[in-house]
């Protein structure tokens, strides 16, 4: 019998994400930048006292962080043009 091929699912998340971040000004992502940042601190801290639960989080909010800053970067180059 032969294999049935599988797709692997996409992810839609980050690529939606990405877009609503692009529709937000700078301002604004500055400021979502900052309350990420803000829980990466507390989830850090969560984790070094054994109270964090959610383990993926952190590394969800180190992503959401890098969309930020890239879109920043991109709406800079746009703007330098």
């Amino acid at each position: 019998m032969a294999k049935k091929a599988t797709a692997k699912p996409t992810k839609t998340a980050p690529a939606s994400a990405a877009s609503e971040l692009r529709a937000k000004t700078p301002d604004q992502l500055r400021d979502t930048m900052v309350s990420l940042k803000k829980e990466a601190f507390n989830l850090r801290f969560q984790q070094a006292t054994g109270q964090l639960e959610n383990t993926a989080r952190m590394r969800a909010v180190r992503r959401d962080v890098a969309r930020i800053k890239t879109v920043l970067t991109q709406k800079a180059a746009e703007a330098a043009n």
